[in-house]
């Protein structure tokens, strides 16, 4: 019921299993298992094709061991059976800021086209601002700051450093 996708890159995973191996453990969640070959001829296709459009290069490396995991394979992964809540927990923050723009790019069309009910943990003022349709802001397990709508839409980075101010009464360092 619920897809996640942590900061931590190998958790959730086999590290010592090939990124097909992992996506198959991820397609069969909530499946009943047997003993039989591990992946069949039409899911690495399937596999394939969905690693293919992650834009990422992933679908030729199929058999390397998942040590080397991406971001957008993990999200994939997660998906995989759809999800009644995706949970990404600052899935970015390991990421080079290249690889890091593509991975938010495709966590919206994953989530956009699977209707997908999803809660971003970030630290990224800008990525909270810009993702989803409703942003809340904690501080030390309390709820400080909760917008939506078109008042969300027209935040700034330094209108999100002043509401942490007012709310919190500490400096937010702006990174």
């Amino acid at each position: 019921y619920i897809g996640r996708v942590f900061q931590d890159p190998m958790m959730g995973t086999a590290a010592g299993m090939e990124i097909q191996e992992n996506m198959a453990l991820a397609f069969r969640r909530g499946q009943r298992r047997g003993l039989g070959w591990g992946i069949k001829a039409n899911e690495k296709d399937f596999y394939h094709d969905a690693l293919m459009k992650l834009g990422l290069g992933l679908q030729t490396r199929m058999t390397n061991k998942v040590g080397l995991l991406s971001g957008g394979q993990r999200l994939l992964m997660a998906t995989l059976q759809k999800p009644k809540l995706l949970l990404l927990d600052e899935h970015t923050a390991a990421l080079d800021p290249k690889t890091a723009k593509k991975v938010l790019e495709i966590t919206q069309e994953i989530v956009e086209e699977q209707n997908l009910t999803t809660l971003m943990i970030t630290h990224n003022m800008k990525d909270a601002i810009s993702i989803g349709n409703r942003l809340v802001m904690m501080h030390e397990g309390r709820i400080i700051y909760d917008v939506s709508g078109d008042e969300k839409k027209k935040l700034e980075v330094d209108d999100l450093l002043k509401k942490f101010e007012e709310a919190s009464g500490e400096e937010f360092a702006n990174d």
